[in-house]
């Protein structure tokens, strides 16, 4: 007995594990899919990039540093190096240059500066906006299939009741006590329901299909979608936070900073300098000119500059204030494209509301329809079994069971994804 009872308990928890793993919430769906979508890696790459590019103000105005070096050969008239006047001879040169410059004072490196800084957030704004978009393409599709899963139970189960109907009819019949288009008519209405049934399961299969493609995985085998169980709303602890608001945002705010951007080149710019330079000459084919060595050369002939400079643009004509005013107006255009997208978005949240709203009423209406077509259907299934009414009649009030059921699932569903579209909308969570 015992062994008997752990048998039964050991299958129990198998098929229940079995179940579990095979069972999928949308959760999971949005999650696996954000891990595995293409076009998320991608903005993540962008992300890197844009961070790549960008360089701090810090960065953008430390020195540069750069050493010349040359050797020349000059023939016949030409300078002496030693005493800088002219003599007819052939003279090797051999000159070094160390620079050294650090802007201390650049606008435009300022506004660039800021401007790919504020790149940084856009490019990650972005892939919110993408992951967003996608979420609303899983949910659609996870409740497109858990319709037609939930749908299939339904349909599953009003078979069962046929079939038994179907098995008593063939007994009656056998007998005599019914007559064989009452069997006919019986056997027509369990053909119409499992021809139902092969058509729901057909397109559940390729809805399931449709969404473990976009989740990019490979489709799990006998998988279970689970409905969706929270109910609460985000409006008391969840501010607005949507993303396509962010970027409209930083779009524009990008635009200003491409407007200092250019305004910079317009702006003084104050550097400061140093130069160490040194020279070695020596006369060519004349064994009788003594001149000193080249370290004693490299040491003696040192010249060092350190200074500040200041350059302010007097005129480079029309071509930046021209820029200036197109930076402008495109500036105004992305403001306007702002206040767009908020108004797009309040009136997509209202429009999702007002469904709230009526699929709430609808509701009552649907629960109490069902609730008359199954007490129709129970008193039907007396009438039918005394042979009061005959199968078509039968076949009718089951059908309006049917799509009685079929109302209440589908509205309650409806319910459920536009709860969650709003909160995606609003919140960008679930």
């Amino acid at each position: 007995m015992n062994k008997s009872i752990t048998f039964f308990l050991f299958l129990f928890l198998t098929a229940n594990s079995f179940a579990q793993e095979n069972s999928w919430t949308i959760e999971q769906c949005i999650a696996l899919g954000l891990e595995n979508s293409l076009e998320v890696k991608i903005k993540q790459i962008e992300i890197k990039r844009t961070q790549k590019r960008h360089n701090s103000i810090a960065n953008n105005l430390l020195p540069t540093i750069g050493f010349d070096a040359n050797q020349s050969y000059n023939f016949g008239s030409t300078i002496d190096p030693s005493t800088n006047g002219r003599v007819s001879s052939n003279i090797q040169n051999d000159n070094f240059f160390l620079s050294a410059k650090m802007n201390l004072i650049d606008f435009n490196t300022i506004a660039t500066s800021q401007f790919t800084k504020l790149d940084i957030e856009r490019a990650k704004v972005e892939k919110e906006v993408l992951e967003n978009e996608y979420k609303l393409q899983i949910v659609e599709s996870y409740f497109t299939a858990l319709y037609t899963q939930e749908l299939l139970k339904i349909q599953e189960n009003q078979l069962i009741n046929a079939k038994s109907n179907l098995d008593r009819i063939q007994k009656e019949e056998t007998i005599g006590s019914k007559p064989k288009s009452d069997l006919y008519d019986i056997q027509l209405s369990v053909a119409l329901e499992e021809k139902n049934i092969l058509e729901t399961k057909q397109l559940a299969q390729i809805q399931r299909t449709q969404l473990f493609q976009l989740l990019n995985v490979n489709e799990i085998e006998n998988c279970i979608l689970m409905p969706y169980l929270k109910t609460e709303s985000n409006e008391n602890n969840a501010e607005f936070d949507n993303p396509k608001i962010k970027l409209a945002n930083l779009t524009y705010e990008l635009g200003q900073k491409r407007i200092k951007q250019v305004r910079g080149t317009n702006l003084p710019t104050l550097s400061a300098f140093y130069n160490y330079s040194t020279f070695y000459y020596k006369p060519l084919n004349q064994p009788d000119v003594m001149v000193n060595s080249f370290n004693d050369q490299f040491s003696d002939n040192k010249n060092q500059q350190v200074g500040l400079q200041i350059s302010v643009p007097i005129f480079n004509g029309f071509r930046n204030s021209k820029n200036v005013k197109a930076l402008q107006l495109e500036n105004e255009k992305q403001k306007v494209a702002l206040n767009q997208e908020d108004l797009k978005l309040k009136q997509q949240i209202q429009i999702e509301e007002e469904k709230i709203k009526q699929i709430t009423i609808l509701d009552f209406k649907l629960l109490e329809i069902k609730e008359l077509t199954q007490k129709t259907f129970k008193t039907s299934q007396s009438k039918f079994e005394a042979g009061k009414i005959d199968a078509i009649v039968f076949s009718t009030v089951k059908n309006q069971l049917l799509q009685s059921e079929y109302d209440v699932l589908k509205n309650k569903l409806q319910h459920q994804f536009t709860a969650i579209k709003i909160n995606l909308i609003k919140y960008n969570q679930l």
